[in-house]
């Protein structure tokens, strides 16, 4: 008795083996490959570190935008930053110190916020004549204002000017890499032909969003001639000895 072959079904079971083999041959396994997701950031398997200048900018509140640009103004992105959703807006705006000292083409940055702030470093502070203390973003309490101008109008600010302390956004998958936590001091160490320097007291901001990135401002870059550094380090703050020296 005759058997009839389906030859169709043949070359499928060929080529099913086939692959079986060569699954075996290139993976050692049976087993799928993963399909897990390389956090925020990383590079090669480990949080890719990025040191940015963040030079004199301003953060406004709705209010203030339609007041410095007309009513019904809104911000316009210009060029975004490294971190996903802020950016520099087209708009810029005057700042007006004591004694009428200036600083004209002040890059407001977005999106805006609930209060606005003045991030200056210690030379502009000095240009405008504003003793502007050294304050993390938001910590407005206590610190001097100014005046800003736009083309529509003009705000007077109470408060809200500082020199903004040096920082670090992270994620949890780069405070895990570190071993800290939101709100820890680390350590920066920029290395630059004679000028190496090592910063204290960088401030961990932890989101889940953000990508791994370093905040000095022109000032600190400029001591350290960043654009020309040879290797950059973050690390945790050393323990202090026992001694407490």
């Amino acid at each position: 008795m005759s058997v009839t072959v389906d030859r169709s079904q043949i070359e499928n079971l060929v080529r099913q083996a086939i692959r079986q083999a060569d699954a075996a041959s290139s993976n050692g396994s049976m087993a799928p490959q993963s399909s897990s997701v390389a956090p925020l950031g990383w590079v090669d398997g480990k949080p890719n570190l990025r040191v940015s200048i963040s030079a004199r900018h301003c953060h406004l509140t709705d209010e203030h935008v339609e007041i410095l640009f007309g009513a019904g103004s809104v911000l316009e992105p210009d060029k975004d930053l490294y971190q996903d959703g802020f950016y520099a807006a087209k708009q810029t705006v005057m700042v007006v110190g004591p004694r009428k000292r200036m600083l004209p083409n002040v890059r407001v940055l977005g999106p805006t916020r609930p209060f606005s702030q003045l991030e200056l470093a210690f030379t502009d502070s000095i240009s405008l004549g504003i003793d502007a203390p050294v304050r993390h973003s938001g910590k407005i309490e206590g610190t001097p204002g100014c005046v800003l101008v736009g083309p529509a109008g003009s705000v007077q600010l109470d408060q809200g000017v500082i020199r903004a302390a040096r920082h670090v956004h992270m994620n949890d998958h780069d405070a895990n890499f570190y071993g800290v936590a939101n709100g820890d001091m680390m350590q920066l160490v920029v290395k630059s032909n004679d000028c190496s320097i090592t910063f204290d007291d960088v401030l961990v901001r932890a989101d889940k969003a953000a990508k791994l990135e370093v905040h000095i401002d022109t000032d600190e870059g400029n001591a350290c001639n960043l654009d020309a550094a040879s290797e950059v380090l973050l690390q945790k703050m050393p323990d202090a000895c026992a001694c407490g020296h």
